[in-house]
């Protein structure tokens, strides 16, 4: 494989890996807050018609409708995730029941597929999609210019976020309460730390998160809707979140390696490189199983360093 291959397939896994990396944040927060959430695909299909919706009929220049698309779409995932935050820690349903109903009411026989038949959103690409930026015109440098200059603004978000995410989760006090929340609701209400509240706003977060990364394929990656364009990536970044050890800094490494796969495909064949594309399109969801295969005994749960109340839902004792 020549230096020029190599490359591309850094620079594709960059792009394809961001939306994983929204996503995985997202599960970061809910998971970090002690909720489970099983229904990111969900959440990231409707954020993507959502932001495909709000491109179409937002007026303005490139920039104001991208960002607005992008706003709506986190808006739209929040919203899903509102739901889930009430099935779970209000109604204190089972968190796999609700976050897999979530998957299945918004996904791609559900709501996703049904707003996009009535808004209409499928006849036509987007007109202002995200595109690649030539980041302080270095985009032309050789190996580094499309590597690190030649990405969408979502991107570098991307990078910034992983860096004020771990912050805030390991060095701030509110990150420290929310982890004490994730690792024993108990303790951390007797400290006087509202634990609905907590995970309440965390999940929320990560739902707008989830959309977000829905928005980057119905923007970007396509750009336009296509029912069930996301093609399993929630999964994926289920994974990705105990692939990254629930650390913003891992699951972005990680998005980039499953981003990188999912990539594979495409650009081998676009360079002519004979190889069957259906083995390429399966090692991501084969390296997802193997993931979650790893690490699916409740020992290796706690040696990942998995939030001790993960999935139990939190029953306030009275005073």
């Amino acid at each position: 494989m020549n230096s020029n291959i190599l490359i591309i397939i850094i620079s594709s896994a960059i792009f394809y890996g961001t939306p994983l990396f929204f996503a995985a944040l997202g599960g970061i927060f809910t998971e970090r807050s002690g909720v489970l959430n099983l229904g990111v695909e969900g959440t990231m299909l409707i954020g993507g018609v959502s932001g495909a919706w709000a491109c179409i009929h937002i007026g303005g220049s490139a920039w104001f409708t991208v960002t607005m698309s992008i706003l709506v779409g986190a808006l739209a995932g929040g919203l899903v995730s509102t739901l889930l935050a009430f099935l779970c820690i209000t109604l204190k349903t089972n968190q796999t029941v609700a976050g897999l109903a979530i998957t299945i009411f918004a996904g791609t026989v559900g709501l996703s597929s049904y707003f996009a038949n009535i808004w209409e959103v499928a006849k036509n690409p987007v007109p202002r999609p995200i595109r690649t930026m030539d980041l302080f015109g270095l985009a032309d440098m050789p190996i580094l210019g499309p590597i690190l200059f030649r990405q969408t603004s979502l991107t570098y978000v991307s990078w910034l976020l992983a860096i004020l995410s771990t912050v805030y989760l390991f060095r701030t006090r509110i990150g420290l309460q929310l982890r004490a929340v994730g690792e024993s609701p108990q303790t951390a209400d007797a400290m006087g730390i509202s634990v609905i509240r907590y995970r309440y706003i965390h999940t929320i977060l990560g739902g707008a998160l989830a959309g977000v990364g829905g928005v980057f394929y119905s923007l970007a990656i396509v750009p336009t809707w296509v029912d069930g364009m996301t093609k399993g990536a929630g999964w994926i970044a289920i994974a990705l979140v105990i692939f990254g050890f629930w650390r913003p800094s891992l699951a972005l490494v990680g998005a980039y390696l499953f981003g990188g796969l999912q990539s594979l495909s495409s650009t081998l064949k676009a360079r002519g490189v004979d190889i069957s594309g259906d083995i390429l399109d399966a090692l991501p969801f084969f390296m997802t199983i193997v993931v979650l295969v790893l690490v699916s005994s409740r020992f290796a749960h706690r040696r990942l360093g998995a939030p001790a109340a993960l999935g139990i839902p939190y029953e306030r004792e009275e005073r």
